[in-house]
This record gives C-alpha cells, structure tokens and sequence, in this order.
C-alpha cells in the first residue's frame, strides 16, 4: 500500500473503477492517498451504457429496472460485470468518501459505430458530429456511454 496523502493526482481511466465492483472502496482509497488539495480524475461505465449492454443481451426485464437501480451490474460481453453509474451515484460515491466534486461529465455521446457509419456515409460530416458532441455536454442530461469526473480532496 501507499502511504496516506502521498500524490498530489490520481488518474483512474480505462474502465477500472467500473470493473472493481465495491467501487467506494477504491475511491476511498484514491481519497487517503491524495494529499489535501489533491485531485483525482476519473472515468467510470454510465448507466447508458449498462442499458445498451442489456438491450443487446436481450435482457428485458432487467433493463426495466436499469434507471432506478441502486447498483447496476451488467454483463460484459467477455463474461466478466460492469458497474454502470449515473451521474447522481457516482457523485454520492465522491462525496461519501470525503472528496468535493468539481465536475460529471460525459466522456463522448456518440459512439465511435455511429461515428463510423456517419463518416462513412458522409465523410464530410465530421463538423456536425464534433458540433453535436459539443452541445451534448452542455447538457444536464448524461447521455454518454463513460461518465469523466473530477473531484479534489479538501485542505
């Protein structure tokens, strides 16, 4: 282990704290480690996307329940869970482990198939898409697939 308040920033990307399914005890964690004034950035898998992977499995009954539930664990198509978040959960998550939320944002609303398959159809829609991202994140709706936040620890 590391010893308490030892980094000044903490970077969790890449799914981690969505494949660690008691992700409180990673946050706090993340909180002991940050000296006062320190920041973490973080990103976790959003509700959206444990919605879609639902969809996608045929899961129906579980997907009518996806929105309001407190913790929501979905498959992988690999056979391991996600934890899916909403903006609101991962905001108590912060908070619960004595960190002030700066920010939730989502990381990108539109997926990189339907990028993909616009840019195909129309190569030259790129400045439509890149404009929609941009309006999509001013947004109090959390629409994307990863929700990005950044949080400090006070002192």
């Amino acid at each position: 282990g590391f010893a308490p308040e030892a980094f000044d920033g903490v970077i969790a990307d890449n799914r981690v704290l969505s494949r660690h399914l008691v992700t409180e005890s990673s946050v706090a964690e993340i909180a002991r480690v940050l000296k006062p004034g320190g920041r973490v950035l973080l990103v976790v898998d959003s509700v959206v996307l444990g919605m879609a992977l639902l969809a996608e499995q045929d899961c129906w009954p579980e997907l009518s329940h996806a929105p309001s539930a407190d913790v929501l664990l979905v498959p992988w198509p690999d056979g391991s869970l996600t934890r899916c978040f909403t903006a609101e959960q991962l905001t108590e998550t912060l908070t619960d482990a004595g960190l002030e939320l700066e920010w939730v944002k989502p990381r990108t609303v539109l997926s990189a198939s339907t990028v993909e398959m616009v840019l195909a159809r129309d190569p030259r829609s790129m400045g439509r898409l890149v404009e929609m991202e941009l309006r999509a994140t001013e947004s109090d709706d959390y629409v994307g697939v990863h929700l990005v936040a950044s949080a400090r620890k006070p002192g």
